[in-house]
């Protein structure tokens, strides 16, 4: 088994990928040599839609890090960012980003150009601790850009209360007000009343997509869930409803038609946690045994619908959901997650990536592990990963114990 591999895809609209992506950070660069005001920002926040409806151009380098992870950039990124004294031990995202700005971007060699020096740094105090770093550590990387710290509660789902949405809007206010002295460039509120009516109607076909999960045989497996890129990078614009209109009118015609992601469908598994980026290949692995892998939890986190009837309040409440959903949860909503997708998809067994870079979203596996167990008697078996390092990953300890685990399923299935 290899230790790095791409994913083998199979639906027509995820071979469309690489054109996709290529087209994303040409339009970044091509952004940067018409003048176009660039601005770098985590994913998963309110100003992604601000951005395109006030026509300046979103970078999220975040989410370049996969990216690198997928052309093999990462080993030497991480020897930059450790040579500067960043341990094995931080978040993957923050050693490659890091790396990254500080050894090859800028160089002729870097895949779909890199990423374009940023005008402008957009991040709150909200969110993962990395995903905060990295942007401190950006503002040191690009002195002459222009900084928007924003301040954000950091609450749980459940705990949001009126209060802290009025203040998050308060805060996405003095985001438009700094975009507008920054750049010169005014907000147009039906602009934006549209492009927050575009991220939700992605949102809503991303749902839509998933619900064609449940159908048995499955129309899509993991393998093919490169297709949220446009989620992470195009939300609020037609290119992404457009595509997630393919997507699902592909897997549409698939599910009436009956015809699977693979031939022969036996086992049905959830994948816990981020994907091993530099290894997507690792999704095909379980189809030799007529195992696939319905459902993750990192994908469910990225539809967040919208009430468009209050653009900013829309926005606000979409920037305090964002986190909360994936890294900042309680250990019994993680529990309750897993457990009513593994009911939905008609989950036989669960893969808990226990991910070493990545620890808010790997804690309380054990209490996963058992609930599955005790309420649904669906067996489950820990991985140990990273989704961007390899060096924390063993093909052949994966192998051993994914090869038994399968066994023990198909024979719990009386397959065997």
């Amino acid at each position: 088994m290899e230790k790095t591999k791409k994913s083998t895809k199979r639906l027509a609209t995820a071979k469309e990928l690489n054109r996709v992506v290529t087209e994303f950070y040409l339009e970044c660069h091509q952004a940067k040599a018409e003048g176009k005001p660039v601005g770098w920002m985590p994913p998963m926040n309110g100003a992604i839609e601000l951005f395109y409806a006030m026509d300046l151009q979103p970078v999220f380098p975040e989410n370049w890090s996969p990216v690198c992870a997928a052309f093999g950039l990462t080993p030497a990124n991480f020897e930059v960012a450790e040579g500067m004294g960043y341990s094995q031990d931080l978040c993957g995202y923050l050693r490659n980003i890091v790396g990254f700005v500080h050894g090859m971007m800028g160089g002729d060699q870097v895949p779909l150009g890199g990423l374009p020096e940023p005008d402008l740094l957009v991040y709150a105090s909200g969110g993962c601790i990395p995903a905060m770093k990295i942007f401190q550590i950006m503002e040191h990387r690009f002195p002459n850009a222009k900084v928007f710290r924003g301040d954000l509660p950091q609450v749980a789902l459940e705990h949001i209360q009126p209060h802290h949405v009025e203040y998050a809007v308060h805060q996405m206010k003095q985001l438009i007000e700094f975009l507008t002295e920054t750049t010169g460039r005014k907000l147009d509120y039906d602009r934006l009343a549209d492009v927050v009516r575009l991220s939700d109607e992605s949102c809503a076909l991303w749902d839509e997509i998933c619900t064609y999960r449940r159908h048995v045989p499955t129309p899509i497996s993991a393998a093919e869930i490169g297709i949220m890129f446009v989620l992470v990078t195009r939300q609020g614009t037609q290119i992404a409803v457009d595509f997630l209109t393919k997507v699902r009118d592909e897997l549409k015609e698939r599910a009436e038609n009956g015809v699977g992601i693979i031939e022969d469908e036996r086992l049905r598994l959830f994948w816990d946690n981020i994907p091993l980026w530099y290894n997507m290949g690792l999704f095909n692995y379980f189809e030799k045994m007529g195992a696939v892998v319905v459902a993750e939890t990192y994908s469910a986190a990225w539809s967040i619908r919208m009430d468009t009837s209050d653009p900013l309040k829309a926005l606000a409440m979409k920037t305090l959901k964002s986190y909360p959903l994936v890294s900042c949860v309680s250990v019994e909503t993680r529990k309750e997650m897993v457990l009513k997708a593994c009911r939905e998809y008609k989950i036989d067994g669960a893969l808990l990536h226990s991910n070493k870079s990545c620890v808010p979203i790997t804690l309380g596996q054990a209490d996963i592990k058992r609930a599955l167990e005790e309420e649904l008697d669906i067996p489950s078996v820990v991985i140990d990963a990273d989704h961007m390092d390899d060096r924390n990953f063993s093909p052949a300890q994966f192998q051993t114990r994914v090869d038994a685990f399968m066994e023990m399923l198909l024979e719990k299935k009386g397959l065997l």
